[in-house]
């Protein structure tokens, strides 16, 4: 039907005219068009799909509002709520049982599609033939389909909503006179080839590190196409492995030029203007206390005795009076999420001028702040609170160290009855956490020491103290407090949300366990207090802290989310992030929230509350991703000068493919292949967790010290090889294989047995299959990055380990609870 007709059939009361939303539409735009919910609606009464202009004639939309009509059915299709199919229809996605997903890719190239808003069924497994075409990070719209026989959901991709991979880093090579981008994320596993008159252009040496802008979409068995825009410089220079990591994890690392603009407007001092209508706490001695090395300064504490009874003071940076819902600066910050912290290097999350100036608690300077005043019973219980808009001046800038040792040696200091105070609280709050149950991992986390050429000096093993314990108490209860509030005021937020094990990861936790004759409390519901006490028993054993990454990978991931679920790890019914707006955009909504709740109106974010979690919660996981990804790549360039030299150490994890020892000392990870084992035919025993030979019975368990050899540092991979120089024992039980059984023609050398087992692991379908030898599962028992792997796998990273605890972890000296 032609636009011509289609606006003479113009009725005078028509279904536009009956969009409920209409005068929504008329506040915000001139000339509304009708809105997505009535077209919506309008597709279901119909019942059947319709092309665009059949719609716009029902909705009688003119000649010149059609183009514009167009572009709103084409983002509603972006967004997922409508599928234009093949033949033009517009179909309602609800009515298709669509999903609408983010693709996860995986290098050996099958993947998974990620729903993105969670209904608690799982992810989508897609097979290497079904990923041909997609990239990791594509937003798609997935129809479920059945259930394979390992019980993954199955799924079909019938449409790609937006392509994450605009632009792709990688290093540059010519492979028979063409030029091609091998991307630096392996999950984009495919070399894309590049455009001859851009190579010619630029002059591109082989192996150096380059941009380029995808052209054309891998499609079928075509590759993608791209145009080199730029290159980076060699893949050796100092700085390279963090451009690399930015570009990989697409970080935006750069503000608009608008967010910059206005954030020069901003005053660098407090005006009267500013304080009005706020308490005025600057006498009250307040003060921040972070890491050595820490430079913007969010949090300020004070204590003091009540009877038996406490008063604390948690006061944070009041960036939501800066920056406002929906203006340039929170557009930027919304796009990042949260700060990113590399070694040597920060992107923030708002501009320096905000994040180091204006916003930062800086001590002997008038600040604006949002308070939380609790007063504290003496048996540790939250008596009352409140909260409300102050300012304050921080009485001074203190460190943990310099605080634990004030604490230690109870020397005189200028703050030393607040800080006495603070320190008496803390022990109870403490007290109250175990009796709760929250759990507490202590876990060897790494510094790195640069010397002036930005070389790696040392890598130093960084100690928690008392005083990074009492602040992280004091923000914990801020949070609850935050939580409890906006409950109480009915009032939408974004709650910090971690769930206990799901029924398969808590039969999967015991299956472990019980092969290490331990045992998980709780029945088929374990609470908080049965991890605690599994976790208080395991203290000194030398396997202790893969045993508690074993416990953390049992549980759900701690997510962003409007609804409050609770906080597993932590023991809380309760929990929202508060504590820290300048680098997390979920805090900087929480403090939007409280305000509009203290003066009676009703905070209403740009984006939807749970659209809102899913992103935030994205933007958390891909920082930590990137600051992995240099860490790792330091951690390996560092190991270059360290080949050949011998370093005691530990095994840490073990798969079919080999063990994984942690060096002392400097708490970096590497791997011994199976094949360098020694003079034997080495078999992983999941079953004892343990690999053993066949004809020595020399066994390999967690926890045993070895002693090795650096063999290899390999950059592209970020892996370190190791080859043994001693280590083993013997098993009380030997093999009694005999000579004759090892000359029949079963027999393989150990090379050809571990290269056709790594051949196997590359298959999606086969990667826990069963082992020939055990008839068990063969699954590997891997510490990755802070989590257990049980999937057999090629030996790609052996990487650092990282693990990541919502009750332990402090970034860059930072809480991040």
């Amino acid at each position: 039907m032609s636009i011509r007709k289609m606006k003479k059939n113009i009725k005078s009361l028509n279904l536009r005219e009956k969009d409920p939303y209409l005068d929504r539409e008329k506040q915000r735009y001139e000339h509304p068009l009708p809105s997505r919910e009535w077209v919506i609606d309008l597709l279901e009464q119909e019942g059947v799909p319709l092309k665009i202009a059949a719609l716009a004639e029902k909705l009688s939309i003119t000649a010149d509002e059609y183009e514009f009509f167009e572009r709103r059915i084409k983002a509603m299709a972006r967004d997922g709520q409508v599928l234009i199919n093949r033949r033009g229809a517009v179909c309602v996605a609800d009515k298709l049982a669509l999903v609408k997903c983010r693709i996860e890719a995986h290098k050996d190239g099958f993947g998974f599609a990620v729903p993105l808003v969670d209904n608690k069924q799982g992810d989508f497994v897609l097979y290497e033939k079904q990923m041909r075409g997609l990239m990791h990070g594509d937003i798609v719209m997935v129809r479920p389909g059945g259930v394979d026989r390992r019980g993954r959901r199955e799924g079909q991709v019938l449409e790609i909503l937006e392509r994450a991979n605009k632009d792709v880093v990688g290093r540059f090579y010519l492979d028979r006179g063409v030029g091609v981008l091998v991307p630096a994320d392996k999950r984009l596993s495919q070399p894309i080839l590049l455009e001859p008159e851009s190579v010619a252009a630029l002059k591109p040496e082989s192996g150096q590190v380059v941009m380029v802008a995808i052209e054309s979409y891998p499609e079928g068995p075509h590759p993608a196409v791209g145009a080199l825009t730029e290159i980076l410089g060699d893949y050796a220079d100092s700085g390279m492995e963090i451009e690399i990591a930015v570009r990989k994890h697409h970080l935006p690392h750069q503000f608009s030029d608008a967010c910059l603009k206005a954030a020069e407007k901003i005053s660098s001092t407090v005006s009267q203007k500013d304080m009005k209508g706020r308490v005025d706490l600057r006498d009250l001695p307040l003060v921040t206390i972070d890491g050595e090395t820490a430079r913007d300064f969010d949090d300020a504490v004070y204590a003091e005795k009540q009877g038996r009874n406490y008063r604390l003071i948690v006061a944070i940076a009041d960036v939501s009076h800066y920056v406002k819902p929906a203006d340039d600066l929170d557009k930027d910050a919304y796009q990042r999420g949260t700060s990113v912290y590399f070694p040597r290097r920060v992107i923030p999350m708002l501009p320096e001028k905000l994040s180091n100036g204006i916003c930062s608690l800086n001590p002997d300077v008038d600040r604006l702040c949002m308070v939380c005043d609790m007063h504290i019973s003496y048996l540790g219980n939250v008596k009352e609170y409140k909260f409300y808009p102050a300012v304050m001046r921080s009485h001074a800038r203190l460190t943990y160290t310099q605080v634990w040792q004030w604490l230690e040696s109870s020397e005189s200091n200028p703050h030393k009855k607040e800080l006495d105070t603070l320190y008496k609280l803390f022990g109870i709050l403490q007290k109250k956490r175990q009796q709760r149950g929250a759990m507490e991992f202590e876990n060897i986390e790494t510094q790195m020491l640069f010397d002036d050429n930005g070389k790696i000096e040392r890598i130093v093993p960084v100690v928690r103290n008392d005083a990074h314990k009492l602040i992280e108490e004091c923000m914990l209860a801020a949070n609850v407090c935050a939580a409890d509030f906006l409950l109480k005021n009915k009032h939408g937020a974004l709650f910090r949300n971690h769930l206990g094990p799901t029924p398969e990861k808590l039969t999967a936790l015991r299956e472990q366990l019980s092969l290490l004759g331990l045992s998980l409390g709780g029945g088929d519901k374990p609470a908080p207090k049965d991890y605690a006490k599994l976790a208080e028993q395991i203290s000194d054993r030398p396997d202790q802290e893969l045993l508690q990454v074993m416990m953390l990978r049992s549980m759900q991931q701690a997510m962003y989310e409007h609804s409050n679920e609770g906080h597993f790890g932590l023991a809380y019914d309760h929990y929202a992030h508060f504590t820290s707006p300048i680098r997390r955009y979920p805090d900087l909504t929480v403090h939007r929230a409280i305000k509009a709740v203290l003066q009676g109106e009703m905070y209403k974010p740009h984006e939807p509350w749970q659209a809102m979690g899913v992103h935030t919660s994205f933007t958390e996981r891909r920082a930590d991703d990137a600051s992995r990804d240099v860490e790792n790549w330091l951690k390996t360039y560092y190991m270059r000068d360290k080949v050949g030299e011998v370093f005691e150490g530990r095994i840490s994890g073990m798969a079919n493919f080999g063990v994984f020892v942690t060096l002392d000392d400097i708490h970096i990870e590497g791997l011994i292949h199976i094949s360098d084992l020694g003079e034997d035919y080495f078999n992983y025993r999941p079953e004892i967790m343990a690999i053993e030979g066949e004809r020595s019975g020399v066994r390999f368990s967690m926890g045993d010290r070895v002693t090795v050899k650096v063999a290899r540092a390999d950059l592209d991979n970020s892996r370190i090889d190791l080859t043994l120089i001693k280590g083993g024992e013997k098993s009380k039980k030997r093999s009694r294989k005999t000579t004759k059984d090892i000359d029949k023609p079963a027999a393989k050398s150990a090379k050809a047995r571990n290269t056709r087992k790594t051949d196997k692991e590359k298959s999606p379908t086969r990667a826990s299959g069963k082992s020939a030898k055990s008839g068990r599962s063969a699954k590997s028992l891997k510490l990755v990055d802070g989590r257990i792997t049980l999937v057999a796998e090629s030996p790609a990273k052996a990487k650092t380990k990282a693990v990541k605890t919502e009750s332990g972890k402090r970034k860059k000296s930072r809480s991040r609870k």
